[in-house]
């Protein structure tokens, strides 16, 4: 059964500030919002505006005046920058929050999303892990910085909404993938990741790639365009304290994916594993039962976006690589 949307904001004629508007995540919300028509989208990169330097924030927000504000921003990466970088993940997404969530408070953006990380759940949370599982049990080590960032950026929004009465909000996807992403061997995500090394070996005849860990653990993706989808119908229709989890609803092994990316590239070698490298959390797959309850589900068949991914790839890889 459906519920009701619990408020109902219109985002026409409104300006919305996106931080991080230039990344995967950001671009998309972007092309999302300028589709309704009417909404005057606006953003810097980072060359542009430092997210890290409060002065240099509250200056640039405080002459764009955004009627809300949405928080896609952050330093990621996967397990190996996380496992390889834990001071500059945790340092440079609290700074990045703090900065954003204060100057707005201080403006009076009313309006705010975060967007936060599955990665914030215990290693080891009941599947499908649903909202009420967080702090309830041990972090996954690889990762464990990033989320107690987003952890804290969570709460920010919960004390705003107590204190101040912000109808501030956040939002939790599953792992994603899709146009936009970083495709480079020492920062990607096991998507962007996977089609390059296998473009790669394809390229230079290769016949063997090597895959970190058991290949056994099961993950869930998302197509960013189905997040931005999700994350608009959220500013228009929810506004409850505590974070909401936005998925797919489906999962795969890791080993079944890189098997669909290398048939997808077009790579017909070895794939071996190096069972030496973590794994990271067995099972990781959200109860999304709650945005599925307001009427918003995830449209994109798994492999029908890994191969739009990879076309777009190929498209960009020569700016990709510089």
């Amino acid at each position: 059964m459906l519920k009701e949307a619990t408020t109902k904001y219109a985002l026409k004629g409104k300006r919305v500030y996106i931080a991080g508007i230039h990344g995967m995540v950001g671009s998309a919300i972007a092309r999302r919002l300028s589709a309704l028509g009417d909404v005057e989208v606006l953003g810097d990169s980072s060359q542009e505006l430092d997210l890290r330097i409060r002065s240099d924030v509250k200056k640039r927000l405080s002459d764009l005046n955004p009627d809300i504000l949405v928080i896609a921003a952050a330093r990621v990466g996967g397990i190996k920058a996380n496992n390889d970088y834990p001071v500059e993940f945790l340092n440079e997404n609290l700074e990045i929050q703090l900065n954003l969530m204060s100057t707005a408070h201080k403006l009076g953006v009313s309006r705010l999303l975060f967007l936060g990380s599955s990665c914030i759940y215990p290693k080891f949370a009941d599947q499908p892990i649903d909202e009420g599982s967080l702090l309830t049990g041990s972090l996954e080590p690889s990762n464990k910085a990033y989320a107690l960032a987003k952890i804290v950026g969570i709460e920010q929004v919960s004390a705003y909404r107590r204190e101040y009465g912000m109808d501030w909000i956040s939002a939790m996807p599953c792992n994603l993938y899709g146009p936009g992403d970083y495709f480079n061997d020492k920062t990607s995500h096991v998507i962007p990741g996977l089609m390059q090394r296998f473009l790669a070996a394809k390229t230079q005849g290769l016949e063997e790639v090597t895959a970190w860990g058991s290949g056994n653990p099961l993950r869930e993706f998302l197509h960013v365009d189905d997040l931005s989808d999700a994350l608009v119908f959220l500013l228009e229709n929810y506004n409850e304290m505590g974070h909401i989890n936005i998925g797919a609803g489906s999962e795969i092994t890791i080993k079944d994916l890189t098997s669909m990316i290398a048939k997808i590239v077009g790579f017909t070698g070895t794939i071996t594993w190096d069972v030496e490298k973590p794994d990271g959390t067995p099972r990781k797959i959200l109860n999304s039962d709650l945005i599925n309850s307001f009427g918003w589900r995830a449209q994109i068949e798994l492999e029908t976006g890994l191969r739009e991914t990879f076309e777009w790839m190929q498209l960009n890889l020569s700016k990709l690589r510089n």
